[in-house]
């Protein structure tokens, strides 16, 4: 069965986006707008994400009018978005649109992925759902040497010590690497 990954970047404070939900500071710092191809989750053939990390990334590549920008961040792998609204799709991309709970959504997720993993890539709302369905099966953190004052949080859940283990730390540039496997039993 594949395994259900939530891998990002966050502020040294813990926030994945400013109140605009914009992701410029990432892109700001050195290594943020070409990351490690170490810390991209190699094994992932479905990535999911949430309607503002979606909107936010057409876009930024609207404003740079690169159509390869798309192509070289999701590849051919399907990209199901969680929304309610009806969002544009960038030409030849193949984007699924929920509706729902994650719950839900899992079987399609899953079959989706096939054996491969499935890479929740924001928000940090949506991961804290697969949080709460008992899928999520670790968490990977990049930290920048950003702060904001506010914005989006990395995961706006209670999570005790006990669901999570740490089984990595590294430094990968600017970037403090963090991974976390959850127990997904409690």
């Amino acid at each position: 069965m594949s395994r259900i990954i939530f891998d990002t970047a966050t502020t040294l404070n813990g926030f994945l986006a400013d109140d605009e939900h914009s992701l410029a500071w990432l892109f700001a710092v050195d290594g943020g707008d070409d990351p490690d191809e170490t810390l991209l989750p190699q094994g992932a053939t479905v990535m999911v994400e949430g309607s503002h990390t979606y909107e936010w990334g057409l876009r930024a590549w609207a404003e740079s009018d690169q159509r390869e920008d798309w192509q070289a961040f999701y590849g051919d792998r399907p990209v199901f978005v969680f929304s309610s609204r009806e969002l544009p799709v960038p030409e030849g991309a193949d984007v699924r649109f929920l509706r729902g709970t994650v719950a839900e959504a899992l079987p399609e997720l899953r079959a989706a992925a096939g054996d491969g993993d499935i890479w929740v890539v924001g928000g940090g709302d949506l991961a804290g759902q697969f949080l709460d369905a008992g899928a999520l099966d670790e968490i990977a953190i990049s930290i920048a040497p950003v702060a904001l004052p506010s914005g989006a949080p990395l995961l706006p859940r209670r999570v005790e010590s006990d669901r999570l283990t740490l089984i990595e730390t590294r430094q990968v540039g600017q970037f403090a690497r963090l991974v976390f496997a959850v127990d997904r039993t409690r």
